[in-house]
């Protein structure tokens, strides 16, 4: 098992987002161009972690929709398969162009008192894009907030459930709001029309708040979800914490962007409260 690195590098800064400041907050701000001036509270939001210039938009669209408190705890999947299938850093700090983001040591303890699965591990952090994406969108929003990073592998649905419970107790014991992000991108490289399709298989079962039905309907319909644990994971805890509603905010795919329909890359973004 990795050791904990007292501060985690960016890792896709000047690839995926800008990595020079100025640049970066310029870029955010045009995601967040859709922001709302009135915002919502809810319980968890669902965003995707592509490069900007293809998913930012859709990201910042729901994140300047919501009321942001101060704590989060952020889930992603692993695409590098590096480190354990529950891998948590409990403590250090995050650093992007924009600065370094603290973790929650006391509610990275908090979650591992209910949820014995989760290891202490740096290794499956280290590369990984889908859970770095979404610091500097908080960064931007809510400067001076502390963060728990859960990247989780492959899991069976019963351990999705208790990864879910384990973070709603968590969540309900903690004095403070804290909220869920899980970080997904949809169905992957196959044209315009079957992405919209499977990808609407996938958002109704989110919209239903059915997590075992997402889960089996991504997995029965060769859905290429690259987040479908952390969605899974987050829905089961929402639902234990009393939310009824997901709605989705916006949708779109790569080739809105590039122009080329014939293998996109599905994007959501959702609000569950």
């Amino acid at each position: 098992m990795a050791a904990l690195s007292t501060v985690r590098r960016p890792a896709v800064a000047g690839t995926f987002y800008p990595a020079d400041p100025a640049a970066l907050s310029v870029d955010l701000d045009r995601c967040l161009a859709n922001a709302t001036l009135a915002k919502t509270s809810c319980t968890a939001i669902i965003v995707p972690h592509a490069g900007y210039r293809y998913s930012g938009a859709v990201a910042g669209e729901v994140y300047g929709r919501v009321e942001l408190p101060r704590r989060f705890i952020i889930l992603s999947p692993n695409h590098t398969g590096h480190g354990v299938p529950y891998s948590l850093m409990s403590s250090g700090e995050w650093r992007t162009p924009l600065g370094n983001a603290a973790i929650d040591a006391d509610l990275a303890a908090r979650f591992q008192a209910h949820c014995p699965l989760l290891q202490n591990d740096a290794a499956a952090h280290r590369a990984e894009h889908s859970l770095e994406v979404q610091i500097p969108f908080l960064q931007k929003l809510k400067p001076g907030f502390t963060f728990v990073p859960l990247t989780l592998g492959y899991l069976p649905f019963e351990k999705c459930e208790a990864v879910g419970h384990a973070l709603a107790e968590t969540i309900r014991e903690t004095p403070e709001p804290v909220m869920i992000v899980a970080s997904s991108d949809m169905n992957h490289y196959e044209d315009q029309e079957t992405t919209e399709e499977k990808d609407f298989w996938a958002i109704g079962q989110i919209e239903a708040m059915n997590p075992k039905g997402l889960y089996q309907t991504v997995r029965d319909e060769k859905i290429s979800m690259c987040g479908i644990i952390p969605t899974t994971v987050a829905l089961v805890a929402a639902l234990a914490l009393g939310a009824k509603e997901a709605k989705l905010i916006r949708h779109a795919t790569s080739g809105d962007v590039t122009g080329d329909y014939g293998a996109v890359v599905g994007y959501a973004g959702f609000v569950i409260r």
